[in-house]
């Protein structure tokens, strides 16, 4: 049953798609749960619609309509996969459920509050392409109920549980959030947030959006653990991509097993826009740690395959941002900045995307403003890969806040201290600060390793091919001149 044939192409075979205003307004009494696949451009709307995937929640019975004909479709799998094992399967994609937030202070005034943050982190949840998530309509029957999470993975079919309360006392709130496994019981992360009330909403927005990206940081995390642990004949195509995810920037040799994981991953599903983002992400590892002699191969390789990727599933959030990180690193600017805004759009708790953003402004020559995206980007994203840090610390070297760039580099070579690039800026970093001395014993240390090195290579990746780019690449050029990197 399809509720709107413009919506046919999305479902599965006999399942039920239906749009979100669709999976409002259905009574909650009714038991249906609600997968989120994202935004689609249908004929006869002006604005992408947002659409749901539709299935029966475990333990319910088939809505019947007048005439006794029972529904058909996702809710007669349903019931089909509960008679056969009792529960409901856990999804190929990481699951979560988030349990109606507590409130502590058995204040009805509060109660709106509690129930708001619930729905905005099950809402900003949705907007990860790779999860399943729960909708609202499912959690909420759980409000005021004690929960043992060990019951909610056959009940609904789901890994993770996020549970949380909520504290006020005068102008002070207190929200905690944890993040639940919810096979084992065991806690997996937990977060305190203390504000003040001077602007509720403004409060809402930062803790939704911050525990939305720390959850789906830390359920990617532990489902690659999870992947990485199966023996290769119970792989599938999402756990290739998981053990992709997990090595692809590290060395050459784990790029090129990524590579394979990827390529694993498309021949069991050639239609996986994540797929070839991967393989797209595996090129611009190889560019920017210059693997090869000459970048060319690895920057048009890399567009070829974000392109396919983007037009593939246009709403995936990881595609628009490699796509558009790779545009502006070609040169290609006003399309570089159209991919990565359509990445935030997508998705405004991608801190890849934000970080994305904070390159092309840093290189549009506005580095206060890249250094607002990535210190955002940083803290969405706690567990951040070292590549936002250099990029950080490059847009600090360009507004002349020197001391804040050698502390933000400094972190990034702990972090990576095999990775060329900070290294050279540090250098840079130190002679604009006068100590010559330090900076020329990284320089030295940088040409034992690449005995060829000089300021003209990497620069292009560093700083673009963008002639706007200029003003500030005469200052990075300076800063590896006063260092003693060789022309």
């Amino acid at each position: 049953m399809i509720l709107d044939q413009r919506l046919e192409q999305l479902a599965s075979p006999g399942g039920v798609v239906v749009q979100d205003a669709v999976s409002e307004t259905v009574p909650s009494r009714l038991a249906f749960a609600y997968e989120s696949l994202g935004e689609h451009q249908l004929k006869g709307f002006e604005k992408p619609v947002c659409a749901f995937a539709a299935m029966l929640e475990a333990g319910a019975q088939v809505p019947k309509p007048e005439g006794g004909v029972s529904s058909t479709g996702a809710s007669e799998r349903a019931d089909h996969a509960q008679q056969r094992s009792g529960t409901l399967e856990i999804p190929e994609k990481p699951s979560v459920a988030v349990l109606p937030f507590a409130n502590m202070n058995q204040d009805s005034d509060r109660e709106y509050f509690s129930d708001c943050i619930t729905e905005d982190i099950t809402t900003e949840l949705q907007r990860f392409r790779d999860l399943f998530v729960i909708a609202r309509n499912s959690s909420f029957t759980y409000k005021g109920k004690s929960v043992k999470v060990q019951d909610l993975a056959p009940d609904h079919g789901v890994r993770y549980v996020v549970e949380g309360s909520v504290r006020s006392a005068g102008q002070r709130i207190r929200i905690t959030a944890q993040l639940i496994d919810a096979e084992t019981g065991h806690h997996i992360w937990a977060e305190r947030y203390d504000r003040n009330l001077t602007d509720l909403f403004i409060v809402q927005d930062e803790i939704t959006q911050t525990v939305a990206a720390t959850v789906a940081g830390q359920v990617t995390s532990s489902a690659q653990s999870s992947a990485a642990r199966k023996r290769p004949e119970d792989l599938d195509a999402y756990d290739h991509l998981l053990r992709g995810q997990g090595i692809v920037s590290d060395t050459v040799e784990n790029n090129r097993r990524a590579h394979e994981e990827y390529r694993n991953a498309l021949n069991i599903d050639p239609q996986s826009a994540r797929g070839y983002a991967g393989l797209a992400m595996c090129e611009l590892v190889v560019m920017v740690n210059h693997w090869e002699t000459s970048d060319d191969r690895a920057l048009n390789d890399g567009l070829r395959y974000a392109k396919k990727a983007v037009a593939l599933d246009h709403n995936d959030s990881c595609s628009q941002f490699l796509l558009g990180y790779l545009l502006q690193t070609a040169g290609r600017m006003d399309e570089a900045k159209t991919h990565l805004e359509r990445a935030i759009t997508r998705n405004p708790n991608d801190a890849d995307s934000l970080a994305g953003m904070g390159t092309y402004l840093h290189r549009r020559g506005d580095p206060e403003s890249a250094i607002e995206h990535h210190i955002r980007a940083v803290r969405l994203n706690p567990y951040h890969p070292v590549w936002y840090l250099w990029h950080l610390g490059l847009a600090y070297y360009s507004a002349r806040r020197y001391e804040q760039a050698l502390e933000t580099l400094r972190e990034a070579i702990s972090r990576h201290p095999t990775f060329m690039f900070p290294r050279r800026a540090l250098a840079a970093t130190l002679a604009q600060l006068g100590r010559t001395g330090e900076a020329r014993a990284i320089v030295e240390q940088i040409i034992a390793d690449q005995p060829d090195t000089c300021i003209s290579q990497g620069d292009v990746y560093a700083i673009g091919r963008d002639a706007g780019s200029a003003a500030w690449s005469a200052h990075w050029v300076d800063g590896l001149r006063k260092a003693g990197l060789p022309k």
